[in-house]
Protein backbone atom coordinates (compact mmCIF):
# COMPACT_ATOMS: atom_id res chain seq x y z
CA UNK A 1 0.00 0.00 0.00
CA UNK A 2 1.50 3.38 -0.78
CA UNK A 3 1.99 5.49 1.79
CA UNK A 4 -0.07 8.79 2.49
CA UNK A 5 1.54 11.70 1.65
CA UNK A 6 1.62 12.95 5.75
CA UNK A 7 2.43 11.00 8.76
CA UNK A 8 -0.69 9.43 10.22
CA UNK A 9 -1.39 9.31 13.92
CA UNK A 10 -0.73 5.45 13.46
CA UNK A 11 2.58 5.73 12.04
CA UNK A 12 3.67 7.43 14.69
CA UNK A 13 3.85 4.51 16.60
CA UNK A 14 6.98 2.05 16.82
CA UNK A 15 5.48 -0.57 14.74
CA UNK A 16 6.97 -2.13 11.61
CA UNK A 17 5.68 -0.29 8.73
CA UNK A 18 4.52 -3.43 5.93
CA UNK A 19 1.81 -4.70 4.48
CA UNK A 20 1.12 -6.85 8.09
CA UNK A 21 0.46 -3.34 9.94
CA UNK A 22 -1.91 -2.11 7.34
CA UNK A 23 -3.22 -5.38 7.64
CA UNK A 24 -4.00 -5.94 11.19
CA UNK A 25 -5.06 -1.51 11.23
CA UNK A 26 -7.95 -1.89 8.30
CA UNK A 27 -9.22 -4.89 10.02
CA UNK A 28 -8.83 -2.89 13.53
CA UNK A 29 -10.56 -0.18 11.95
CA UNK A 30 -13.48 -2.46 10.52
CA UNK A 31 -14.02 -4.12 14.03
CA UNK A 32 -13.78 -0.52 15.93
CA UNK A 33 -17.45 0.57 13.78
CA UNK A 34 -18.91 -3.03 13.99
CA UNK A 35 -18.73 -2.55 18.19
CA UNK A 36 -19.55 1.07 17.47
CA UNK A 37 -22.58 -0.05 15.92
CA UNK A 38 -24.05 -1.89 18.81
CA UNK A 39 -24.62 1.19 20.71
CA UNK A 40 -28.08 2.30 19.59
CA UNK A 41 -31.09 4.41 20.06
CA UNK A 42 -33.85 4.23 18.38
CA UNK A 43 -35.88 7.09 17.70
CA UNK A 44 -39.25 6.49 17.26
CA UNK A 45 -39.70 9.16 14.36
CA UNK A 46 -36.90 7.97 11.98
CA UNK A 47 -35.94 4.78 10.40
CA UNK A 48 -32.62 5.52 11.34
CA UNK A 49 -31.25 4.54 14.34
CA UNK A 50 -28.61 6.94 16.74
CA UNK A 51 -25.69 4.83 16.75
CA UNK A 52 -21.56 5.25 17.43
CA UNK A 53 -20.73 4.47 13.89
CA UNK A 54 -20.09 7.98 12.40
CA UNK A 55 -17.80 8.97 15.39
CA UNK A 56 -15.76 5.47 14.62
CA UNK A 57 -16.02 6.04 11.70
CA UNK A 58 -14.53 9.31 11.08
CA UNK A 59 -11.92 8.07 14.07
CA UNK A 60 -10.66 5.53 11.87
CA UNK A 61 -10.23 8.02 8.46
CA UNK A 62 -8.76 10.29 10.90
CA UNK A 63 -6.02 7.70 12.73
CA UNK A 64 -5.76 5.61 9.21
CA UNK A 65 -5.59 8.12 6.56
CA UNK A 66 -7.85 8.17 3.27
CA UNK A 67 -6.36 4.56 1.81
CA UNK A 68 -6.31 2.33 5.04
CA UNK A 69 -9.65 4.22 6.50
CA UNK A 70 -11.36 3.78 3.38
CA UNK A 71 -10.31 0.48 2.85
CA UNK A 72 -11.67 -0.74 6.84
CA UNK A 73 -15.33 0.88 6.06
CA UNK A 74 -15.65 -1.19 2.90
CA UNK A 75 -14.56 -4.61 4.40
CA UNK A 76 -16.63 -3.28 7.49
CA UNK A 77 -19.80 -3.47 4.28
CA UNK A 78 -18.68 -6.42 3.33
CA UNK A 79 -18.91 -8.20 6.28
CA UNK A 80 -22.08 -6.87 7.08
CA UNK A 81 -22.67 -8.03 3.44
CA UNK A 82 -21.64 -11.52 4.46
CA UNK A 83 -23.78 -12.22 7.43
CA UNK A 84 -21.52 -11.01 10.16
CA UNK A 85 -23.86 -8.83 12.35
CA UNK A 86 -21.92 -6.24 12.52
CA UNK A 87 -24.73 -3.55 11.51
CA UNK A 88 -26.76 -1.53 13.88
CA UNK A 89 -28.28 -3.59 16.51
CA UNK A 90 -26.37 -7.03 15.20
CA UNK A 91 -27.81 -6.18 11.71
CA UNK A 92 -26.78 -8.69 8.88
CA UNK A 93 -27.17 -8.98 5.29
CA UNK A 94 -27.41 -7.29 1.79
CA UNK A 95 -31.36 -6.23 2.40
CA UNK A 96 -29.61 -3.32 4.82
CA UNK A 97 -27.91 -1.66 2.15
CA UNK A 98 -30.72 -1.56 0.45
CA UNK A 99 -33.34 -0.65 3.06
CA UNK A 100 -34.06 3.11 4.86
CA UNK A 101 -30.05 3.09 6.25
CA UNK A 102 -28.48 2.07 3.10
CA UNK A 103 -27.03 5.51 1.95
CA UNK A 104 -25.42 6.41 5.11
CA UNK A 105 -23.81 3.38 5.23
CA UNK A 106 -22.56 3.51 2.08
CA UNK A 107 -21.45 7.12 2.60
CA UNK A 108 -19.35 5.83 5.17
CA UNK A 109 -16.70 4.69 2.92
CA UNK A 110 -16.60 8.19 1.00
CA UNK A 111 -16.59 10.29 4.66
CA UNK A 112 -13.95 7.59 6.03
CA UNK A 113 -11.43 8.57 2.41
CA UNK A 114 -12.15 11.82 2.86
CA UNK A 115 -11.71 12.39 6.39
CA UNK A 116 -8.47 10.22 6.17
CA UNK A 117 -6.86 12.55 2.84
CA UNK A 118 -7.55 15.82 5.15
CA UNK A 119 -5.66 13.96 7.70
CA UNK A 120 -3.16 13.25 5.68
CA UNK A 121 -2.94 16.92 5.04
CA UNK A 122 -2.50 18.14 8.51
CA UNK A 123 -6.38 18.75 9.22
CA UNK A 124 -6.14 16.86 12.69
CA UNK A 125 -3.91 18.65 14.42
CA UNK A 126 -5.42 21.95 15.28
CA UNK A 127 -8.76 22.04 16.62
CA UNK A 128 -10.61 24.33 14.23
CA UNK A 129 -9.29 22.21 11.36
CA UNK A 130 -10.67 18.96 13.13
CA UNK A 131 -13.77 20.63 13.28
CA UNK A 132 -13.82 21.48 9.68
CA UNK A 133 -12.29 18.22 8.40
CA UNK A 134 -15.48 15.93 10.42
CA UNK A 135 -18.17 18.43 9.57
CA UNK A 136 -16.75 17.54 5.57
CA UNK A 137 -17.08 13.73 6.61
CA UNK A 138 -20.47 14.49 8.11
CA UNK A 139 -21.71 16.15 5.20
CA UNK A 140 -20.73 13.25 2.46
CA UNK A 141 -22.78 10.98 5.16
CA UNK A 142 -25.64 12.92 5.09
CA UNK A 143 -25.82 14.08 1.71
CA UNK A 144 -25.71 10.33 0.57
CA UNK A 145 -27.76 9.08 3.37
CA UNK A 146 -30.31 11.41 2.91
CA UNK A 147 -30.80 11.48 -0.90
CA UNK A 148 -30.89 7.40 -0.36
CA UNK A 149 -33.92 7.86 2.47
CA UNK A 150 -35.67 10.47 0.20
CA UNK A 151 -36.74 7.51 -2.06
CA UNK A 152 -38.20 6.29 1.30
CA UNK A 153 -39.67 8.65 3.22
CA UNK A 154 -39.48 12.01 -0.37
CA UNK A 155 -36.78 14.76 0.37
CA UNK A 156 -38.27 16.71 2.77
CA UNK A 157 -38.77 13.83 5.91
CA UNK A 158 -35.33 12.58 4.30
CA UNK A 159 -33.94 15.97 5.98
CA UNK A 160 -36.50 15.56 9.01
CA UNK A 161 -35.91 12.26 9.91
CA UNK A 162 -32.77 11.75 8.76
CA UNK A 163 -30.63 15.10 9.26
CA UNK A 164 -31.86 17.37 11.32
CA UNK A 165 -32.24 15.43 14.61
CA UNK A 166 -28.53 13.81 14.52
CA UNK A 167 -27.03 17.51 14.09
CA UNK A 168 -26.90 17.94 18.01
CA UNK A 169 -25.22 15.07 18.63
CA UNK A 170 -22.94 15.30 15.91
CA UNK A 171 -21.83 18.58 16.74
CA UNK A 172 -20.84 16.92 20.23
CA UNK A 173 -18.80 14.38 18.57
CA UNK A 174 -17.01 17.05 16.17
CA UNK A 175 -16.17 18.73 19.72
CA UNK A 176 -14.75 14.79 21.23
CA UNK A 177 -12.51 14.74 17.92
CA UNK A 178 -11.42 18.47 17.76
CA UNK A 179 -9.90 18.52 21.64
CA UNK A 180 -8.59 14.34 21.24
CA UNK A 181 -6.74 14.63 17.96
CA UNK A 182 -5.02 17.40 18.14
CA UNK A 183 -3.87 16.11 22.32
CA UNK A 184 -3.10 12.68 20.91
CA UNK A 185 -0.52 14.35 18.38
CA UNK A 186 1.03 16.29 21.28
CA UNK A 187 1.11 13.08 22.98
CA UNK A 188 2.94 11.01 20.17
CA UNK A 189 5.23 13.68 19.19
Amino acid sequence: MQRTLAIQLTDRLSVPKNWVTDVVLVLTGSALVALSAQLVIRLPFSPVPITGQTFAVLLVGFVLGSQRGALSLALYLLEGIMGLPVFAGGGAGLPWLFGPSGGYLLGFVLAAGLVGGLAERGFDRKFFTTMIAFACGMLAIYIIGALWLSNYTGWQASLQTGVLPFLPGDLFKAILAALALPTAWKIVK
